[in-house]
């Protein structure tokens, strides 16, 4: 993912930043224990700017973990945004395991030093080895659940969640087949968080953001370079945090990978306003009133392109009106279509209209139906496991759809006149069962950029 605020302003903000710490108006002071594996490295250094209630501008500095912090020789205008959980609050959490966790790791170093083999390689564990190293993994795994417990974040809607709710994890349970799944040490710590969470908390709107990497390089990061935020811990809460993944955005279009059970754009009562239209009005206030030139269904996930300005909104429209966009699908559907005798490739064309009797539902209808033509090509049969358990088999298939029909895929999955079967997890036209989500997603995604005349293509990995 991308930052969603231009990075300009901030930018010039953390050069700033790096020449008060050179010439000692800004110091990186130490508060906390720092391990020995970045003992040395540098740091990275953020900024945020901001507007307050009165439109004037707020500037935020921060540094990157819980060890450091930014102190000002001088006192300044800006505000320097502190970890979102301190050191001593993370090392009480770890107080209670922490002498046990050591006394196991020296009894699994003993009997490891045992079982040496004269070639320098090691004999197979004991099973006092295994037993030990198990219950120093379970005490581990604990005393992590209590940081992470420390954590809660602000969001672009001004409400507050816990990094639990944020990354959707399930409970451990120490026997048994369930295995909490924890988001990887230090989660929470980078600057974007830091900055956002201060930001949202006290009601301020961003409009600038920027990490710059500070200190001894190493081999993919020098002193001074822009970072965007890091996918392995950044891209699990930003997306919540914002309420978008935005995967590319300019001052004339931004793309997002739509996540599944969010509307594209608000329908009718309160119950229906939160939709990824109004996210994205909300991250960007100079936003046209309607930015969206396509919608996806709200069980659907994957690649949307919206317009910041009339200009960009009109030309993306007349590009789907004219069929120019190439999308691309993937959908898992509820059965073998091998086994139907369905060729691995192939197009259709379908008729359907809605059925006035039972909306949003669409129905076959070949005199007064739209045309809809879709590619497919058959990827794969599959096992599947639904949420209870059951296994089946599935098909796993690339739709390239050359019209733009209501339910179009979903149709061409369930409906006789296409294959006759479902996708999984199609509340509509097939099941749903409880857990389970519908198995299409917008993999890719190609226009002409609005502004610059530029070919664009994106590509978005199915999460399932």
């Amino acid at each position: 993912m991308v930052f969603p605020f231009d990075e300009g302003s901030a930018y010039e903000e953390c050069r700033q930043m790096i020449k008060e710490i050179e010439n000692g108006f800004l110091r990186i002071e130490t508060c906390g224990r720092v391990s020995e594996e970045r003992a040395g490295q540098g740091v990275m250094l953020g900024a945020l700017l901001c507007r307050n209630d009165a439109g004037e501008k707020v500037v935020l500095r921060t540094v990157s973990g819980i060890s450091k912090k930014l102190v000002p020789v001088q006192t300044g205008n800006e505000i320097y945004v502190p970890p979102v959980v301190s050191a001593s609050e993370i090392d009480e959490a770890l107080a209670k395991n922490d002498r046990t966790i050591h006394e196991l790791t020296a009894k699994i170093n003993l009997l490891k030093e045992k079982r040496k083999l004269p070639d320098g390689k090691y004999s197979d564990m004991s099973a006092e080895e295994k037993e030990l190293v198990e219950e120093r993994g379970f005490l581990c795994m604990e005393s992590q659940k209590k940081v992470f417990d420390l954590y809660s974040f602000f969001c672009a809607d001004l409400k507050k969640r816990s990094l639990r709710e944020i990354c959707g994890a399930a409970n451990f349970v120490r026997s048994g087949n369930s295995v909490e799944k924890l988001p990887p040490t230090g989660t929470g710590d980078c600057c974007a968080p830091k900055l956002l969470n201060y930001a949202y908390g006290h009601a301020l709107v961003p409009f600038s953001i920027c990490e710059v990497f500070y200190g001894a390089g190493t081999g993919s990061k020098t002193s001074g370079i822009i970072c965007e935020p890091c996918e392995e811990r950044c891209a699990l809460i930003l997306p919540e945090m914002l309420g978008l993944k935005i995967l590319y955005r300019d001052k004339d279009i931004v793309v997002v990978d739509k996540q599944s059970g969010l509307l594209s754009v608000p329908g009718r009562g309160p119950d229906k306003q939160d939709c990824i239209v109004n996210r994205l009005k909300r991250l960007f206030p100079e936003c046209i009133e309607q930015p969206s030139v396509h919608r996806l269904d709200m069980e659907t996930s994957g690649l949307m392109v919206l317009a910041l300005n009339a200009e960009s909104q009109r030309n993306l429209r007349i590009q789907f009106e004219k069929s120019e966009i190439r999308k691309k699908y993937i959908a898992v559907l509820d059965g073998n279509l091998l086994k139907k005798g369905i060729n691995r490739t192939g197009s259709m064309e379908l008729y359907f209209r809605l059925d006035v009797d039972n909306r949003p539902h669409q129905i076959w209808d070949d005199v007064y139906g739209k045309k809809a033509v879709t590619q497919w090509q058959i990827l794969g049969i599959e096992s599947y496991t639904a949420p209870n358990g059951q296994k089946r088999s599935v098909t796993r298939v690339e739709f390239v759809p050359l019209t733009g029909r209501t339910h179009q895929l979903r149709l061409a999955s369930a409906d006789s006149h296409g294959f006759g079967v479902p996708i999984v997890g199609d509340s509509l036209y097939g099941t749903c069962a409880e857990g389970e989500r519908l198995l299409l997603h917008a993999c890719c995604l190609a226009f002409v950029h609005p502004a610059t005349g530029m070919p664009m293509e994106f590509d978005c990995k199915s999460p399932f």
